[in-house]
């Protein structure tokens, strides 16, 4: 498999886990809804999502 195959099975995996959470915990779409709105109060749902971001691919090429 190669490199952007890779990439784009992470981005689909990634992509896939999210809708499935979403589907078991209906209330997350609305956090999420809500730090969209109010992003200066949830300036941590950002950094999750970047620390996330780290993890996958910043940690795998190690």
């Amino acid at each position: 498999m190669t490199g952007p195959q890779r990439a784009i099975l992470r981005i689909l995996l990634l992509a896939g886990v999210a809708g499935v959470l979403l589907v078991l915990f209906p209330r997350a779409l609305g956090v999420m809804e809500m730090a969209a709105r109010e992003l200066r109060y949830f300036w941590w749902v950002i950094l999750l999502v970047a620390l996330a971001c780290w993890l996958i691919w910043g940690l795998g090429r190690r």
